[in-house]
């Protein structure tokens, strides 16, 4: 297939999702399955949370703007304690070690690696350091990392995706793009990637090892 560069999604590839602690805070709160998802989609570029990943608010004008969304849709949310569900919510801490097992494995053949994440950079000194950026501990794997939250752009916009690229020194369709979100791989898709979605990381290796042709575990 002549591929020469994987481009990994962190949350949820990497690392574990922080969708269980929405649900978590969701049972709690007593919201509606899936209600902070829904929010958070429905805005699409312009809402909170979208801009947030992109760096264009700072956190309190963020919890202030991302609330109101909710109040809107006829729930009360607290963000901070949304956030602090997000770093609870999980028993997987830190990178997943199957990932980063062939993440080495594939530079180790000659392939470039990339990490490509939508993101966000906290500024209230009263959230813990990686609520969030988990797969920070991880980024030392990659030959490069691309940040929503640096770059001003955030998946699904085509632009990041070709942005990334141009730093591997790769053309789209010479990449592999691992995501656990659907309209994040439409639009690698659309652009000529190779793409894998995480459900469960062990058939998505599987996958991603037929489509490299070696072993990646």
């Amino acid at each position: 297939m002549g591929l020469r560069a994987v481009i990994f999604d962190i949350g949820g590839v990497v690392t574990a999702s922080p969708m269980a602690g929405f649900r978590e805070y969701e049972a709690r709160a007593g919201l509606p399955d899936r209600f902070v998802s829904e929010v958070i989609v429905a805005g699409e570029d312009d809402s909170a949370w979208s801009r947030l990943e992109r760096g264009e608010l700072s956190w309190a004008e963020f919890c202030e703007r991302f609330e109101a969304e909710c109040a809107e849709r006829g729930e009360t949310v607290d963000a901070r304690g949304l956030f602090a569900a997000m770093r609870s919510g999980t028993d997987e801490p830190g990178p997943r070690p199957a990932m980063v097992t062939a993440i080495r494995r594939i530079r180790a053949r000659g392939l470039r690696t990339a990490a490509l994440t939508n993101n966000f950079r906290l500024d209230d000194p009263t959230v813990e350091p990686g609520t969030v950026t988990r797969g920070a501990l991880a980024y030392e794997e990659f030959d490069l990392v691309v940040e929503s939250s640096v770059e001003g752009l955030r998946k699904p916009d085509p632009r990041i995706y070709l942005l990334v690229c141009e730093r591997l020194e790769v053309e789209p369709h010479e990449a592999a793009f691992l995501d656990d979100l659907g309209v994040n791989l439409k639009a690698a898709r659309a652009l000529g990637m190779t793409t894998i979605k995480v459900d469960d990381p062990a058939v998505a290796l599987a996958e991603l090892e037929a489509v490299l042709g070696f072993a990646l575990t």
